[in-house]
């Protein structure tokens, strides 16, 4: 901006008062510093507006690089799942890995599991534990 030192500043007075004279000066200082405020304001929206825009373009530019990654990994993915489709002994697409062990352990129960299970087994494991519900009420209270 422009350089004014104090007695450039003093300068510029004394010739502002020789002329415009006294009566005048005051008017003229406070139509300048009106001016200036409209113009300083001025400057500050745009340079505000400008590091607005710039602050959107770094999103944008952000937001595309994340798009560009998550592209890569889903292609890096892609190409590993293809892969593993293509192992021998890979499971079909149509089966699921967790079908085969439930089915097998479904069909394998031992007898001797089966009898050591009491007749009343309800898959709690602290039922043994559990204390009695049919608690007689103190004596005097219903």
């Amino acid at each position: 901006m422009i350089e004014i030192s104090f007695g450039k500043l003093v300068l510029l007075a004394l010739i502002a008062l020789i002329v415009l004279g006294p009566e005048k000066l005051p008017g003229a200082a406070r139509t300048a510093g009106a001016l200036l405020r409209r113009m300083r304001s001025g400057w500050d929206d745009v340079r505000a507006e400008v590091e607005r825009e710039l602050q959107i373009e770094e999103i944008k530019r952000a937001a595309r690089e994340a798009a560009a990654r998550a592209e890569a990994a889903q292609g890096e993915l892609d190409a590993t799942l293809a892969q593993v489709r293509d192992m021998p002994g890979a499971v079909s697409s149509g089966s699921s890995v967790t079908d085969e062990p439930a089915a097998a352990a479904s069909t394998t129960v031992p007898e001797a599991a089966a009898a050591d299970e009491p007749e009343h087994a309800t898959g709690d494991l602290f039922a043994d534990t559990a204390a009695p519900t049919n608690r007689e009420a103190p004596h005097g209270r219903a």
